[in-house]
C-alpha cells in the first residue's frame, strides 16, 4: 500500500490526511526523521512558514527532508509549504528547505481578509477547472528555468513543479477536488 507522509508539526496537516485517505494511499504523520523512512513521499501544509520552519530545525527534520527529496523523495508544498520550500522569501531570512529554484513572496494576495476563491485551468489535470482556495497566500515571483510553471492567477505563479517538488500557493485539501492530490501522489509512485 501506497504511503505518503504529511508533516504534523502545525497547519492544516490533518485535512491532507484526509484527502490523501479519500484518494486511497495511507497517510502517515510525519513528526520525527526517522518516520520519513517509511513513506513514499511528503506533504508540507499550509499553515505558518516560520513556525513549521523552526520546528523543523528544533525536531531535526530539516536535514533529513532535504536528503531524502535530493535522493528522489517527492515533496509537495501547499501555501506555507511552498515558501518553506523555496530557494529565496523576500524579505525573510526564516528557515527554509531552499530545495526549489523559485523566489516567493509571502502574504502577497493580502492578509487574512483578502484570502479568496478563484477557478483556475491546469492542463495536467484535464480541461475542468479547479477551485484554488487563498489564505493569506504567497506567491512565486521568479521560477528558474527548470520550473515548470502549471498554473497563474493575475499572471502570478501559484502553482508549480521542478522535477519531484510540486508546490502550489493555494489549499487543495481544503476542497473536495482530489485532483492535485492523485497528480502528487503519481508523482510519489514515480519516484
Amino acid at each position: 500500500m501506497m504511503k505518503i507522509g504529511v508533516l504534523a508539526l502545525q497547519g492544516a496537516f490533518r485535512e491532507h490526511c484526509w484527502m490523501l485517505e479519500g484518494c486511497g494511499v495511507t497517510a502517515v504523520e510525519i513528526r520525527r526523521s526517522e518516520e520519513l523512512d517509511k513513506v513514499n513521499g511528503l506533504i508540507i501544509p499550509g499553515g505558518e512558514s516560520t513556525a513549521i520552519g523552526k520546528l523543523m530545525v528544533q525536531w531535526g527534520l530539516m536535514d533529513t527532508i532535504k536528503s531524502k527529496v535530493k535522493q528522489g523523495m517527492a515533496v509537495f508544498g501547499t501555501c506555507a509549504g511552498m515558501i518553506l520550500l523555496a530557494e529565496n522569501i523576500i524579505e525573510s531570512d526564516q528557515p527554509r528547505l531552499g530545495l526549489m529554484d523559485i523566489v516567493v513572496v509571502r502574504n502577497a494576495f493580502g492578509r487574512q481578509r483578502e484570502s479568496f476563491e478563484r477557478d483556475i485551468t491546469v492542463s495536467e489535470l484535464g480541461a475542468e477547472s479547479l477551485k484554488a482556495i487563498f489564505i493569506r497566500a504567497p506567491y512565486i515571483e521568479r521560477a528558474g528555468r527548470n520550473v515548470e510553471i502549471m498554473a497563474r492567477v493575475e499572471e502570478k505563479i501559484v502553482f508549480a513543479r521542478q522535477n519531484n517538488i510540486l508546490v502550489t500557493a493555494f489549499h487543495p485539501e481544503l476542497t473536495i477536488d482530489k485532483r492535485v492530490h492523485k497528480y502528487f501522489i503519481e508523482m510519489s509512485r514515480k519516484a
